[in-house]
């Protein structure tokens, strides 16, 4: 399998969920776009992509009861296995932080795992956390215009929105 995560920085983000209970744990303030979302493409499973302490599944859950859901997340025990493909495969505040050399493997990795649509909240500004190495948590601060082009190689844009210091976006994976 391609390298999606570098064992280093694995393990700064072991330690950073660790120190930081509220990292990781604030996806459920999107659960009703993302069930709105569902609903409008009739996605009828969602893989939760760098899915942190997993706070999206139990308030999607209430919205959407039947839903096929999945968790995957490198750094969180119990979530690191092979993910599977699902309709819809959602990264909320997740891109950021990914290693920058390996960026292009993970884009590919969610292709792979996207059979609809993919939706991405990609934050344009430094985190308000740090690694213990003394790095940002964010290792990827670039604007709006240079992740569409990161996205583009593998996906087509369906929307983009702009969200404070951050944007929503809709993808399609590019047929290979």
């Amino acid at each position: 399998m391609t390298r999606l995560i570098s064992d280093a920085y694995q393990k700064l983000n072991y330690e950073l969920h660790k120190r930081e209970p509220g990292y990781g744990a604030f996806s459920h303030r999107h659960a009703v776009s993302v069930a709105q979302s569902i609903r409008n493409i009739g996605a009828r499973s969602i893989l939760d992509y760098g899915c942190g302490k997993g706070a999206l599944k139990p308030a999607l859950h209430l919205l959407c009861p039947d839903i096929d859901f999945r968790e995957y997340d490198p750094c969180i025990a119990g979530k690191s296995a092979k993910p599977r493909p699902a309709d819809m495969v959602l990264c909320l505040d997740v891109m950021e932080h990914i290693e920058p050399e390996l960026l292009d493997n993970n884009l590919a990795h969610i292709k792979s795992l996207t059979k609809m649509v993919a939706t991405m909240t990609i934050a344009t500004v430094q985190a308000q956390k740090t690694l213990s190495d003394g790095r940002n948590a964010h290792l990827i601060v670039k604007p709006k215009d240079w992740w569409i082009e990161q996205l583009r190689r593998h996906f087509s844009v369906v929307t983009c929105q702009d969200v404070e210091d951050d944007f929503c976006i809709h993808l399609r994976p590019l047929k290979t």
